[in-house]
C-alpha cells in the first residue's frame, strides 16, 4: 500500500470512529431518557400504594435495585 492509501486507509479508520462514538453519544442519551422514564413510572406505582418489592417482583429484579433506580434519581438535581 502507498503513502496515499495509508493515508486513505487512516481518514476511513477515523471516519469510522466519529461514527461509532456520535452513535454511543446518541445511545447513551437515550439510555439517561429511558431510566427517567423507568424512574417516573416506578414513582407513580409507588404513589398508588404499591411496595418496592411489588415492583421489582413484577419485574424479576430485587427490591434493592429498584430502591437504587429511585435513589439514582433524587441524587442529581435535573439539569
Amino acid at each position: 500500500m502507498g503513502e496515499h492509501g495509508a493515508a486513505q486507509a487512516r481518514a476511513d479508520l477515523i471516519g469510522r470512529l466519529k461514527e461509532v462514538r456520535a452513535a454511543a453519544i446518541e445511545h447513551a442519551r437515550i439510555a439517561r431518557e429511558l431510566a427517567r422514564e423507568r424512574r417516573r413510572l416506578i414513582e407513580a406505582l409507588l404513589a398508588e400504594g404499591l411496595s418496592q418489592a411489588d415492583i421489582a417482583r413484577e419485574l424479576g429484579v430485587t427490591r434493592q435495585a429498584i430502591q437504587k433506580m429511585v435513589e439514582a434519581g433524587a441524587e442529581r438535581p435535573r439539569r
